[in-house]
């Protein structure tokens, strides 16, 4: 499986700010790539920080006037599946601040009784998510959490998987979740996906089921919205402008809902 995928993001800097970008592929990839950012066409000082699981950051200052950040990638096969450590698995069963699993619990206890195995479990949290909330764009605010994203019944890709994460924590299995380039996906973006710890292994769980889970490429991982966000504005004042991210696979594969796929 090759993939190539890329993303370009400019941005109104009003004041002088400390970004963060999370658009490069994971670590565990070792992919053949480009990152380039330019204020106003002159280049911009940037430097990576490895953050956990194999998310890279790059954070730069910049000045003011128009700031453009492109990236690249091709990764020709397939990246070293996701472990898991004890106290990964602690902090993955944990409320977080946009999963709030506690409040969730009771939901999730009485959705999901009596069903024990791990692949059904994953399969029919997706699809109760899939059915119970629509997809509309704009929908959400940046603050939105799972529980409001179940009163609203309606939400983008985050808030599918932040439900997604709350719910499976509710359940006592540990969940993350993970941006990500979807080769397949329409209208093409960032993704967001959960994750499970079943059998030993992280298993992705999309109940958007906007593109299939095998051609994922890994961008961040974390609790949450939170950890995972393509840009962090630390200080200062920017403006998003554009947004442009392409992925594409050499066969696009397909997809069942009720198969354990991990993300490689």
């Amino acid at each position: 499986m090759q993939r190539d995928v890329s993303s370009r993001i400019v941005l109104d800097i009003t004041e002088p700010a400390d970004l963060v970008f999370a658009i490069a592929v994971s670590s565990d990839y070792g992919p053949e790539e480009i990152f380039t950012a330019s204020l106003d066409g002159a280049p911009v000082d940037t430097h990576s920080v490895l953050d956990a699981h194999g998310t890279r950051l790059h954070r730069m200052l910049s000045g003011v006037g128009r700031l453009e950040v492109m990236y690249t990638a091709r990764i020709p096969g397939t990246g070293i599946a996701a472990s898991a450590t004890e106290a990964d698995l602690l902090v993955y069963t944990r409320p977080s601040r946009y999963a709030e699993s506690d409040a969730l619990a009771p939901t999730a206890g009485a959705e999901f009784a009596g069903i024990t195995d791990a692949a059904e479990l994953l399969g029919a949290v997706s699809s109760w998510v899939g059915t119970r909330l629509r997809y509309v764009t704009g929908s959400s605010l940046p603050t939105d959490g799972a529980t409001r994203t179940l009163l609203a019944r309606q939400g983008v890709c985050r808030d599918y998987a932040h439900l997604c994460v709350a719910l499976l924590r509710g359940l006592g299995i540990p969940a993350r979740m993970a941006a990500v380039y979807a080769p397949g996906l329409y209208p093409m973006d960032f993704h967001a996906v959960a994750e499970a710890w079943i059998d030993g292994a992280w298993r992705a769980v999309d109940a958007t089921t906007l593109a299939p889970r095998s051609s994922l490429v890994r961008i961040a991982t974390g609790r949450d919205a939170a950890d995972t966000a393509f840009l962090n504005v630390m200080s200062g004042r920017a403006d998003l402008l554009e947004v442009t991210v392409t992925a594409i696979v050499d066969a696009l594969p397909d997809d069942d809902i009720m198969e354990l796929v991990s993300i490689t």
